[in-house]
């Protein structure tokens, strides 16, 4: 019900999710998986899944991230006093070398619907270590999470992507902290049902005194989709550049025109250290001098227009800890933020239940 809403809700403010960008995820889905997109679908087929379902699932799970972002993420501000806090209580428990390690983890749930029977969870959790045992054997971990992973990443192969130790659950936290890169854990048990959790990589502290170059940037971003083509897009970002040349306000037109979450802080991405874009977004961007504007650039995501706006050089680690502790404020209050809307969401969806005819 709540993820009809979600859909219903996304399809009435007009956001929709095209083939080209469908077919762009199942191409990194089967990059990830380390099989051109022809054996992908092949594979799938032979696990006995639609591929046209899968691709269906694909569209829906892209919407559902769109409409989060747009209507909780994009409004979330995390100001500096609360960074110092979480660094001040983070100082506090003496965490702070056990806190700076990081582990790249994926994982699968099969999950438990709410009063199943005893044999209902006997039978998920026989599913669960057919899973493991596939694993163990042998078999691709990505894979087996996109056959059977009923997490929202399991398309995904259910990368998790790096994680500190304040952003994973303790149930995978004390597995993790046992095991070693490559190594996949025994099945767990929680509330929501059996889950498997595989260590890919596992990552210290960023070294003291390492000075990089730093860009505090801003943007504008077009997407590509089935309303909108290539051209249209590149059009339209060349057209907002040519307004903001002529002295048009960039944050004020980033707030009114930009698909990107960063539209409601008019485009400012804050301070990015290398790497923390794709690579087509900072080549552009280095080359920029403070103010400057660059012509429109194609990524990925579409086409975006990009201003720099300082430049400077810091120590990576004090300047990363205090990003990533952004991030997890910034994520502790998104899914607060995002689990209050979405209960709004689903007092305001009119829901009737229909018995079929026997």
């Amino acid at each position: 019900i709540a993820d009809r809403a979600q859909l219903q809700l996304a399809e009435e403010s007009g956001i929709k999710i095209d083939d080209l960008q469908v077919d762009r995820a199942m191409e990194r889905i089967a990059a990830q998986n380390k099989m051109s997109l022809a054996d992908f679908r092949q594979a799938v087929e032979r696990d006995g899944i639609s591929f046209n379902k899968l691709r269906e699932d694909i569209r829906s799970e892209i919407t559902l991230a769109r409409i989060r972002e747009r209507e909780v993420d994009g409004r979330i501000q995390v100001t500096e006093s609360e960074i110092d806090n979480y660094l001040a209580e983070e100082a506090a428990r003496n965490r702070q070398s056990s806190a700076d390690v990081q582990y790249l983890v994926s994982h699968i749930l099969i999950r438990v619907p709410e009063n199943a029977t005893p044999d209902q969870s006997a039978k998920l959790r026989q599913r669960a270590e057919e899973a493991l045992k596939q694993v163990r054997s042998g078999a691709d971990f990505a894979k087996v999470a996109v056959a059977l992973s009923d997490a929202p990443d399991g398309l995904q192969g259910g990368d998790m992507g790096w994680r500190g130790r304040d952003r994973l659950p303790d149930l995978y936290l004390n597995a993790l902290e046992k095991m070693h890169p490559a190594e996949v854990s025994e099945v767990l048990q929680s509330p929501a049902g059996f889950h498997l959790v595989r260590l890919a990589d596992q990552r210290g502290a960023l070294a003291e005194g390492k000075v990089v170059e730093q860009y505090h940037a801003r943007h504008i971003l077009i997407r590509i989709n089935e309303q909108l083509s290539d051209a249209e897009a590149r059009r339209r970002i060349e057209q907002l550049r040519a307004r903001i040349v002529e002295g048009a306000d960039f944050a004020e037109v980033a707030r009114l025109n930009s698909d990107d979450s960063s539209a409601q802080r008019g485009g400012d991405l804050g301070w990015l250290l290398p790497g923390d874009t794709v690579p087509e977004f900072e080549t552009a961007m280095v080359r920029l001098e403070p103010n400057q504007i660059s012509p429109p650039v194609k990524t990925p995501f579409g086409w975006h227009i990009i201003q720099l706006l300082e430049r400077r050089r810091g120590d990576i680690a004090s300047d990363r800890r205090r990003m990533e502790a952004q991030k997890v404020v910034k994520a502790r209050k998104a899914d607060e933020a995002f689990d209050n809307w979405l209960r709004e969401l689903q007092d305001r969806t009119y829901v009737e239940y229909r018995l079929d005819d026997q």
